[in-house]
């Protein structure tokens, strides 16, 4: 069981299942992130774009580890849901995030930040 909101984890989900055929190929999709995670006391931040329909513990988006160096890639939803920051506080949900642009666009202004600015 993950600990996103089933409405959140259905959308990213279904992005999953959009993006599987044509993952790897020119057109693959630029989705707009789903959902913002953070912690309140690490200065951690997640995009999340999808989940792959096959591993579907496994989510895809931009991380940010607080250590400035902000990347795209793969990340388990039940290690996200054991992460706690220094005041022992567990991964939260942005409730309040809308993307307002493709993923790849937070991923360049991210790189160029060195920290995830959504």
């Amino acid at each position: 069981m993950t600990f996103l909101p089933k409405s959140i984890h259905n959308r990213l989900l279904a992005n999953g299942r959009r993006q599987d055929p044509v993952r790897g190929t020119d057109d693959e999709i630029d989705f707009h992130p789903v959902v913002k995670l953070f912690t309140p006391d690490a200065n951690c931040t997640w995009l999340l774009t999808e989940i792959d329909p096959e591993e579907p513990d496994i989510a895809f988006g931009l991380c940010d580890l607080g250590l400035g160096f902000p990347e795209l890639g793969y990340v388990s939803l039940a290690e996200l849901a054991s992460v706690r920051g220094r005041l022992g506080l567990p991964v939260e949900v942005d409730r309040h995030f809308k993307a307002t642009r493709p993923i790849s666009r937070y991923a360049a202004d991210a790189t160029a930040a060195g920290h995830i600015a959504a």
